[in-house]
């Protein structure tokens, strides 16, 4: 890689961490926001969970009574209810395993209206329990930054010594050539004496 293609892996890199910080801020949902379909709901709410460090369960839905269809839907957090825990007399009682949930309310609900567009009727947004800090994406993009920028760090550190390499070379090549031009020149001064020499015996009056 040269200087040119690091200086364009620097100028990618502004783009895209430009681009990841747009893509990080996702909206807020809202009663009154619209999706064209269910599943385009859950993937909005899923990204919005992402982005503020909790996860989604698909929790109750309504069907339709004509037609059994799912006319509305709650998209809840995993924490969401209390785990209630039935025994089995006929079983051996084993040590309960631990329960994510702690009643944390935080919801959007969801239902068709009658121009079949999925409306959120009901959001709640506040959390009974702290989020996820470390699933954030603002932490992921600042990662992800400082390893752009190391590396960028080290294909500049590389091409230094690259630079120095070259430069080094470039200097030898030169003082070779210098040497090779004043041994020519000496070769050539000792040709040309010789030859005036030659024609000086040549010229002289035979006796």
């Amino acid at each position: 890689m040269d200087l040119e293609a690091v200086a364009e892996a620097v100028e990618n890199s502004a783009e895209i961490i430009s681009a990841a910080c747009e893509g990080s801020s996702i909206e807020e949902p809202n009663v009154g926001m619209e999706f064209q379909s269910e599943e385009a709901a859950k993937n909005f709410y899923e990204e919005y969970a992402r982005r503020e460090g909790f996860v989604v369960r698909l929790d109750r839905c309504h069907r339709s009574e004509v037609d059994k269809q799912i006319i509305s839907r709650r998209f809840s957090c995993n924490k969401q209810g209390f785990h209630v825990r039935v025994r089995n007399k006929t079983k051996p009682v084993h040590k309960p395993r631990a329960s994510i949930r702690e009643g944390c309310e935080a919801m959007m609900y969801v239902k068709v209206n009658t121009c079949g567009k999925w409306v959120v009727t009901k959001f709640v947004k506040e959390h009974s329990h702290l989020l996820n800090a470390s699933a954030l994406p603002y932490n992921s993009l600042i990662e992800s930054k400082d390893r752009i920028i190391q590396q960028l760090a080290k294909e500049l550190e590389h091409q230094d010594r690259l630079c120095q390499h070259y430069r080094r070379q470039l200097f030898s090549l030169l003082e070779t050539v210098d040497e090779q031009t004043k041994c020519l020149s000496t070769k050539v001064e000792l040709v040309v004496n010789t030859v005036k020499k030659l024609e000086n015996e040549v010229q002289k009056p035979l006796i």
